[in-house]
């Protein structure tokens, strides 16, 4: 056995563990819990400072993670995705891919499987799960298809393109960028791409065929939020059942279910909505329902139903099986997402309803054990993955979606698009190609992407500064801090020390799937980018002890610490996910599970093959 390290290095170690365990606590924000664990670090150090043979580390090193070139990188790319994302650069696609899935599911799922693992090499996944799902939820509406056999194999399938390449993820930039730090060589853009290739397409066949074959069936939280609610009035005539009776019995008659906005008696007379007060013929019942249970009240209650004019409050006839109105309101579901203005906020600290002119009417707990619905939402913490019912016109919902500030769920196709979203296309190509081609850094190209979307107005600075998320910068940065304790105390040192001697007498294979099966395990629990930066410092400690190449060892902390299939709470997306397929934990173990297993083995096999080692 090793042995132990000095005091500074336990201290650190003993921080991670922590670090670790806060990462897990639902309950605290992740942001709250990384400045937390930067505040300890920076406050032991700055207490007792750590000198050992001329290289000490003091309080202020730790403040380096916010001026990293990993942190530049991987903000500008957030705002150069978010570009993509408001000016609908990426709508044609999504609209050809739904109308596909009218004619022939089963290629369609393939097709979308295919589309959103190859974007997400490039683009951050949320926002390609953010532009597909209301296009997914749409189709299965419209179908008749579950839409819990498309939203899980779409998500699991954008993480496992996101390993592709060195931009795909944040974790893969980290781990790139904390190697080179280290003195390793740099990773190119497209350095790793063949193995996840080989091994992500057999990752890509059992999402299109086996995932959906072993999902249950879920329903939506919500239901389906297509129909469209109306405005109308109940004429009470002399043979209603109204006619004579209270508010209360009328009610009763409908078993509690209709919602009287007011009631007209004559020309400018409103009546209180006592229970006690009787109706009688003339009377009209203002009442705000969607078509099918309109009809059922005027046949419940023997009233006329009829339509209702918001300009000079004049009424029609309301046909059977016509429209009762053009400007009727609908109902959508809004998803919190990170980022949002709405994630760890109330509806009545954003003044939701005056802002988007939508009413709340019901949310969606994601995490809860039973999804609870509730109708008070004003002074309710509202967290990511959790789903709001709201109503209004159309137009108002189509400004929501539109903003792009928050995801829409409205059982449309319409997607956000501009005549910038060409502009926008192009200015990702470039930075594409100057990074692939080594013409540029991709810190600077990356840079160089968000100075022209504003240029262009693909973005203005209000989105710009929305697209970056406070959690991803803390917890980068403390990872970060973590990461260069752990290397400066000779803690990583110490913990490489400890997994050769456990291995001891196991081929360098083994130790390298052992090490990858380590991180799979930590990122479902904890954040993949903390288990990412803890691993690398590791990693290569191992790969130095042992005497072997360091980059294989290198992508088997990235490509673990990128296997967040088997929870809800292992990444971002999966919980939007949860929450818009109606799905429960249980169906990401059964799904996930297998899909880790496959990944994991096949970068067993295929890294030792390529680094021969």
């Amino acid at each position: 056995m090793p042995d132990l390290p000095n005091i500074h290095a336990l201290i650190v170690l003993a921080l991670t563990v922590f670090t670790l365990f806060l990462f897990t606590r639902d309950s605290i924000p992740l942001e709250t819990s990384s400045l937390l664990i930067l505040i300890l670090l920076v406050v032991i150090f700055q207490l007792f400072p750590y000198e050992l043979d001329g290289a000490g580390l003091k309080a202020t090193d730790f403040f380096a993670g916010f001026g990293h070139e990993a942190l530049i990188t991987i903000a500008a790319l957030m705002i150069v995705g978010k570009g993509l994302e408001t000016t609908g650069a990426l709508q044609p696609l999504a609209v050809k891919m739904a109308l596909a899935w009218v004619k022939r599911p089963k290629a369609a799922l393939l097709v979308t499987l295919l589309v959103s693992a190859v974007l997400s090499a490039f683009l951050n996944n949320t926002p390609i799960v953010v532009m597909l799902m209301p296009m997914l939820v749409g189709v299965a509406m419209r179908t008749g298809v579950p839409v819990s056999g498309m939203l899980m194999p779409m998500g699991l399938a954008t993480l496992i393109g996101g390993m592709g390449t060195t931009i795909g993820t944040s974790t893969n930039l980290l781990v790139v960028s904390i190697a080179a730090d280290l003195g390793q060589r740099p990773i190119g853009l497209f350095d790793f791409t063949l193995p996840v290739l080989a091994v992500g397409s057999v990752g890509i066949f059992y999402l299109w065929v086996i995932a959906p074959m072993i999902l249950p069936e879920r329903k939506p939280p919500m239901g389906d939020t297509s129909p469209r609610v109306f405005d109308a009035y109940l004429h009470v005539t002399e043979e209603s059942f109204a006619n004579g009776k209270t508010l209360a019995e009328v009610r009763g008659r409908t078993n509690n279910r209709i919602r009287i906005e007011r009631i007209q008696r004559g020309e400018g007379l409103f009546l209180a909505k006592l229970p006690s007060v009787r109706l009688q013929e003339g009377d009209r019942l203002l009442v705000r329902d969607t078509r099918e249970r309109l009809k059922e009240f005027e046949h419940a209650l023997g009233v006329a139903l009829h339509n209702v004019s918001d300009t000079d409050g004049a009424t029609t006839p309301a046909a059977e099986g016509l429209p009762l109105d053009v400007d009727a309101q609908q109902m959508a579901e809004v998803v919190v997402t990170r980022g949002s203005m709405l994630h760890q906020r109330t509806l009545k600290e954003v003044r939701f309803t005056s802002r988007y002119k939508l009413t709340p009417l019901a949310v969606h707990r994601a995490r809860s054990s039973s999804g609870e619905r509730t109708g008070d939402l004003s002074e309710s913490p509202l967290r990511a993955g959790d789903v709001i019912l709201v109503q209004g016109f159309r137009e108002h919902i189509r400004d929501l979606k539109n903003s792009g500030q928050m995801l829409v769920l409205d059982g449309t196709m319409d997607l956000p698009h501009t005549h910038r979203a060409s502009r926008a296309i192009a200015i990702m190509t470039v930075v594409i190609a100057f990074a692939a081609l080594n013409l540029l850094p991709i810190s600077v190209a990356a840079l160089g992407g968000v100075g022209m979307m504003l240029a262009t107005r693909c973005l203005n600075w209000r989105d710009a500064l929305g697209a970056l998320s406070a959690p991803v910068v803390l917890i980068i940065v403390t990872s970060l801090a973590l990461g260069l304790a752990m290397l400066r105390t000779g803690a990583a040192d110490y913990l490489a020390q400890l997994f050769v001697v456990g291995a001891s007498g196991l081929s360098v294979p083994v130790m390298l799937s052992m090490l990858m099966l380590v991180m799979a395990i930590m990122t479902n629990v904890v954040s993949n980018n903390a288990a990412a930066v803890i691993g690398t410092p590791i990693a290569i400690s191992i790969a130095q002890q042992l005497g072997v190449p360091t980059e294989p060892f290198v992508l088997a902390v990235l490509f673990g610490a990128n296997m967040s299939y088997a929870t809800p709470i292992g990444y971002q997306t999966n919980l939007l996910i949860l929450s818009a397929g109606g799905y429960r934990f249980s169906d990401f173990v059964r799904v996930g599970l297998p899909l880790t297993l496959i990944m994991w083995l096949g970068f067993s096999i295929v890294l030792p093959l390529i680094y021969d080692i």
